[in-house]
């Protein structure tokens, strides 16, 4: 069962992550884009008050199958974990939490770009 579990949040943790960063492309799930994106600025920024900065429930989760699974040394970035369980590599935790972040305020920025812009177009119209 926890492997299951594992795979299932290595799948949608992924697709979320991918969702994103380039969700904001598609015109059709723009809004459910930029939701996403606050959720998880929500997520990282007020739950993080509680649990730590950059918390996610999913990252959570996850590592407690992980934990059942007898996995040790889970880094405490998600996206380290999955560099490094899709490479094989041991990247550097400070580079990954910049990317990171560098990725997230670039996507967020053009997701709100996209919404205001096609805001703006239909009240033009």
């Amino acid at each position: 069962m926890y492997q299951i579990l594992d795979i299932f949040f290595l799948i949608f943790h992924t697709i979320l992550i991918f969702f994103n960063l380039f969700g904001w492309i598609w015109k059709p799930v723009r809004i459910a884009n930029l939701v996403s994106l606050l959720l998880t600025l929500f997520s990282w920024l007020v739950l993080g008050i509680f649990y730590g900065f950059g918390y996610c429930p999913l990252t959570d989760w996850h590592w407690k199958v992980l934990r059942h699974l007898g996995e040790e040394n889970i880094p405490s970035s998600y996206i380290k974990y999955l560099a490094d369980r899709i490479t094989g590599f041991n990247f550097d935790i400070v580079l990954v939490d910049y990317c990171t972040g560098s990725f997230f305020t670039v996507a967020f920025i053009a997701s709100v770009f996209v919404n205001i812009r096609t805001l703006v177009n239909r009240k033009q119209k």
